[in-house]
């Protein structure tokens, strides 16, 4: 793998292996300058072509494409509903795996975590051990804070 080049990246040097998967990671110099320490199977498969600054490139660009976009740049209040809570912490997303807005499972501690963001500062952000207490938690605070539950 060494001197190959995948998309941006040139394979410098191994750089030890993934304790996850057991795929080797390998450091890489971008043409940009940056290093980067990739998986093998994401260079390999080409779904990591650079060290981001692909990707920030093609974002840019679309963005000065995009007339709604470039409107809306830098206005905070699109970030937040017209209560200031963020719409984070009020939309059920496809990257949530409990169930429960604001509930979040963390492997590492084997606990439960509740948050809520109320004006850009978490107003609660603590871990359970069992999923039902961050659940009443989480619901607390947004009965607090919403002076009601939000449907999820």
């Amino acid at each position: 793998m060494v001197g190959k080049k995948f998309g941006r990246l040139l394979v410098v040097q191994r750089a030890g292996s993934n304790p996850a998967n057991g795929n080797v990671r390998w450091l890489c110099q971008c043409e940009c300058g940056n290093k980067v320490v990739v998986d093998g199977y994401s260079l390999r498969c080409g779904q990591t072509k650079s060290c981001g600054c692909l990707k920030r490139e093609i974002s840019k660009q679309s963005s000065k494409c995009n007339p709604a976009f470039q409107k809306n740049v830098g206005k905070a209040t699109n970030l937040v509903n017209k209560d200031g809570i963020s719409f984070t912490s009020s939309k059920f997303t496809k990257r949530n795996k409990s169930g429960v807005i604001g509930v979040s499972y963390d492997k590492q501690s084997d606990s439960w975590y509740a948050h809520l963001m109320i004006d850009y500062k978490y107003v609660l952000s603590k871990t359970f051990k069992h999923f039902e207490d961050a659940v009443a938690a989480r619901r607390e605070a947004e009965k607090k804070y919403y002076g009601k539950k939000l449907d999820n």
